[in-house]
């Protein structure tokens, strides 16, 4: 008892009251989530309390903590305290004054207190000042350096800084008007800070203090995001040219010779589905790894659940089927799916089993993903399709019921309760007994907020990848067919039938039915068509941008 008492009277050094004060200030970069360093990923996973800057950030913070979920690496499941440290209550931005009394505050707290920051903490940020609040309050910090916009937007731009043949750069932050402009009329190249509204006066600034009318502009708003936009232009036109493009902050403006390079340097806008909206109806637990590979060509993925899994009504022939397996009542147990290992492991761990109750018993997958899915749970698969990755594939593959070499002429099959009968007829024809048991149900998911069916609706969305038959018609189904405009892309010829039947154009199919594969067909699609419209001599355009009255559908006669 007084081990026991004296235990709980200890606390463990990570118990929030063993934490002393202190805060860490976070630089978050210019946008893009991935350009965090991994220092500033561990923090927000673990803070208890994050200050954030902009409103971006509580978005951010929700994208650092699903990725951790989706891996089983955060922290602790409990939310951190979003603080605002950027706005008052008036939604006026906060002085430098009272953000260093929003850290302050919460610094004293015996928590894991994060600041986040925009950039880098310590460049262009009022990170100096709160640091120096706090360690005047006498408490701890700690400073992660973040990727500046300086650098890092002109580089998604395609524009290098600096090269072999102009090594000198000057950062000006134009927010103060009395720039004396005179000083950089030899720099050769420059970059500008919140210069978009006095885009017109600088430019006039620099020709009159000496610099060539023609010297070559950019200007990148909203860089390294998915909504990046970059116009090229000369200080003589800069100002008329940012007004035509509707230029608005943030933005980074970068002057000199190597602008011209952009045009070989480009990378990032020109992605295949570069800010691509791309609808993705899948169910939620399967959506992280096609969105993830959308996002790397660029595209802009929303996803938007069709299919909701759930128990079988009845889990009683689960049960008796489970525990025959258990019995040595089966020779094969064949999944289908990763939703079907799921099912199976979940009613393992209800019951307190564990792989080993496997032995003896031989695995079949219809595919890589579910045989990953078997492998992630210390499994190995003994059969998956040579060829074709389906049922038919998995049949085709399947050996013969043979008396003399199989002791037991029976197969475990866990499947949804919508799924076809094929397999079970062929195992049955090589000689096989099948127990065909529903693991799961696949039900229609609740209908998209009224915005997401508009853009389905009237081609707001610029592509929608359909992985299976049931996603085309619970689609529909909750919120209506595509627009004519929205390319279609499916996993495969069966898929492809069905958004046929349901008047839909199919324009991309994959090669093999995997997700990864749909989506690098999506990619290479978008890629033959921008090249289209640059040899045309046409701006380059997503399909939302373009709106036919109607588009051909294939007739039964094609």
């Amino acid at each position: 008892m007084t081990r026991a008492t004296t235990a709980k009277a200890a606390p463990t050094p990570a118990s929030p009251q063993a934490r002393p004060g202190g805060v860490a200030f976070v630089g978050t970069g210019p946008g893009d989530p991935d350009l965090l360093t991994v220092r500033a990923v561990r923090l927000i996973e673990e803070a208890d309390v994050i200050i954030t800057e902009e409103p971006g950030h509580a978005a951010l913070v929700d994208i650092v903590r699903a990725r951790a979920a989706a891996t089983g690496e955060l922290a602790s499941d409990v939310a951190p305290e979003l603080i605002d440290g950027g706005f008052g209550e008036d939604g006026q931005p906060l002085t430098h004054a009272n953000r260093s009394k929003v850290v302050v505050k919460q610094a004293k707290r015996p928590l894991r207190v994060v600041r986040l920051l925009g950039g880098d903490p310590f460049l262009y940020a009022s990170g100096p000042e709160e640091a120096q609040a706090v360690a005047k309050a006498g408490l701890p910090f700690e400073v992660v350096p973040g990727v500046s916009s300086v650098g890092a937007v002109p580089a998604y731009a395609g524009i290098p800084l600096t090269t072999k043949d102009h090594r000198e750069v000057a950062v000006v932050t134009c927010s103060d008007k009395a720039v004396d402009w005179t000083r950089y009329a030899d720099t050769p190249t420059l970059v500008l800070l919140s210069a978009v509204g006095q885009i017109g006066e600088i430019a006039k600034a620099l020709v009159a203090a000496g610099r060539s009318p023609q010297t070559p502009v950019a200007m990148t708003r909203v860089g390294t995001t998915t909504e990046q936009q970059t116009i090229t232009s000369t200080l003589e036109r800069i100002a008329a040219d940012a007004r035509t493009a509707r230029m608005t902050p943030p933005a980074i403006t970068v002057i000199g010779a190597v602008v011209d390079l952009r045009d070989k340097l480009s990378w990032f806008e020109t992605k295949p589905l570069f800010g691509w909206r791309v609808l993705v109806p899948r169910t939620k637990e399967q959506s992280a790894s096609l969105s993830n590979r959308l996002r790397e060509f660029g595209g802009v993925p929303e996803e938007v659940p069709t299919i909701s899994v759930e128990p079988p009504r009845n889990p009683q022939q689960m049960d008796k089927a489970v525990r025959g397996l258990v019995e040595g009542r089966y020779e094969w147990i064949a999944f289908t799916s990763v939703n079907a290992v799921k099912a199976v492991r979940e009613k393992f761990e209800e019951y307190g089993l564990d792989a080993r109750a496997f032995s003896g018993l031989k695995i079949a997958a219809v595919g890589d993903k579910t045989a990953q899915s078997i492998a992630d749970w210390g499994l190995r698969a003994d059969l998956t399709p040579s060829g074709e990755q389906s049922a038919a594939g998995l049949l085709a593959d399947w050996p013969e019921y043979d008396e003399q070499l199989d002791p037991i002429n029976r197969v475990f099959l866990p499947r949804a309760d919508i799924a076809t009968e094929n397999l079970v007829a062929g195992l049955i024809d090589l000689g096989w007994e099948c127990d065909d048991v529903t693991a799961y149900r696949t039900v229609r998911a609740a209908p998209p907020p009224a915005p997401t069916r508009d853009a389905i609706k009237t081609g707001k969305f610029d592509a929608v990848v359909f992985t299976s038959s049931s996603t085309v018609r619970n689609l529909v189904g909750i919120a209506g067919k595509p627009h004519p405009s929205t390319i279609i892309a499916v996993i495969g010829p069966a898929t492809a039938k069905t958004a046929e039947e349901h008047g839909l154009r199919v324009d991309v199919m994959a090669p093999a039915p995997d997700v990864e594969l749909l989506v690098e067909a999506l990619a290479g699609f978008g890629a033959s068509r921008r090249v289209a419209m640059l040899e045309a001599g046409d701006p380059v355009t997503k399909p939302s941008d373009r709106k036919p009255s109607a588009r051909r559908r294939k007739t039964a006669s094609e």
